[in-house]
């Protein structure tokens, strides 16, 4: 306990987060394991990778609101051990379906239920640090979790022992860490910071009001100036990192899983480098940080399409930066659009929506796989480029209209 003591509770609540993070990626190299041993369809697997979103967006949009009511503390304690239990279904589950679509919705939820109250409190442990260090921590902190996680599964199941289940186990043992680090981390939902001093109280008379109406959520701007391109945000990575190495099975036979792991970090690695100097760009000139990353997107499609013809590892590579950079730059352009559009009282809810639209993504690859039942593969990801050359010309429109603003 003494030593758990002198971690620093951001750095606590941090590591609990990059863990659920962890989680959330995991099952993604071991697709192609699922597909080889129990002979599943790329239409069955790619649904079990989107099933992730059914338990994730009700989760996302209630979890503010539970934390506000009864503190961060209280909702990441249960998470942590929701957490463990669904990776402990995914690994007895492993040679079944059934399980393995619950577990995945089971893990929808965590990664759901956490982010937003993990995030708040990682800001809240950060007061005492410059302006901006606690969205920097726990951004890390999830995006390492994410691009990480599937970077390490992938090489574990490519060559250690029990692929369906040793990635899993390990992930069991970081939640238990991660689960006793968290479970009596500092909290300052009563006003006052683990240092001893005292924090502006955020509930006038310290009485929850409950949530904020989602006005703007539901207005003509935010529809068409922002929602359009929001569920490309994870379209991108859930195109590199499910369609892409399947395009190149004959060429990477052998270490295809390991393969698949790379691609997964180098995609996600990629969409957190470009955040900050998107960030500056976007500072500088509102809405063309969206228009970027549409246009990363476009190329992201196209050069998928290229790879479907070409079977090429390199093209790969590329394509897997680029829907990378896509990922970064529609997320930041997105988020920032909210937050200068949206009266404060209402965008926890507008941000918590854009979010749900965002992993409406994580679908594309069913999508994908259906449609290909039926026509051409390469056919289907030509098709795939006209909603996103309709979603950048949306982003165009919408650099236009805030041109004068800025």
């Amino acid at each position: 306990m003494l030593s758990t003591m002198r971690i620093p509770g951001w750095l606590r609540v941090a590591f609990a987060m990059f863990v659920v993070g962890w989680g959330a990626n995991q099952f993604t190299p071991l697709l192609l394991v699922y597909r080889s041993t129990d002979h599943y369809s790329q239409t069955l697997v790619t649904s079990m990778f989107a099933a992730y979103v059914l338990g994730l967006v009700p989760a996302l949009l209630l979890s503010a609101e539970l934390a506000g009511r009864h503190g961060h503390r209280s909702v990441l304690r249960p998470i942590m051990v929701l957490t463990a239990i669904s990776s402990l279904l995914l690994a007895v589950g492993a040679h079944s379906a059934a399980p393995l679509f619950v577990g995945r919705v089971l893990y929808g939820v965590c990664t759901g239920a956490a982010m937003a109250p993990g995030t708040t409190w990682v800001k809240e442990l950060s007061t005492d640090a410059p302006v901006g260090t606690g969205a920097r921590r726990a951004t890390i902190a999830l995006s390492a979790g994410f691009g990480g996680g599937a970077f390490l599964v992938g090489f574990m199941a490519q060559w250690l022992p029990e692929p369906k289940v040793l990635p899993y186990v390990v992930h069991i043992a970081l939640t238990v860490i991660a689960g006793i680090l968290v479970w009596n981390a500092p909290t300052i939902d009563a006003g006052v910071h683990p240092s001893g001093g005292r924090v502006a109280e955020e509930r006038s008379g310290g009485a929850y009001r409950g949530p904020a109406r989602p006005h703007h959520a539901l207005s003509r701007h935010f529809w068409t100036r922002i929602a359009p391109m929001a569920a490309w945000v994870f379209a991108c990575p859930s195109i590199s990192m499910v369609i892409l190495p399947p395009l190149i099975k004959a060429q990477i036979s052998g270490f295809a899983v390991a393969f698949t792991g790379i691609v997964c970090g180098l995609t996600l690695g990629t969409g957190v480098l470009v955040q900050q100097p998107a960030r500056r760009l976007e500072a500088r000139r509102p809405g063309g940080v969206t228009v970027l990353g549409m246009l990363g997107t476009l190329a992201g499609v196209l050069l998928t399409v290229l790879t479907a013809g070409e079977h090429s590892v390199l093209l790969v590579v590329v394509a897997a930066v680029v829907l990378g950079a896509g990922y970064g730059m529609t997320l930041v352009g997105g988020l920032t659009a909210v937050e200068r559009s949206t009266p404060a009282s209402e965008l926890a809810m507008t941000n918590a929506v854009f979010y749900s639209l965002t992993y409406a993504g994580f679908t594309v690859p069913t999508i994908v796989s259906v449609l290909v039942e039926h026509w051409p593969e390469r056919s289907v990801l030509v098709g795939l480029a006209a909603p996103a050359a309709l979603s950048l010309v949306a982003a165009l429109r919408a650099q236009r209209a805030a041109a004068p603003a800025s």
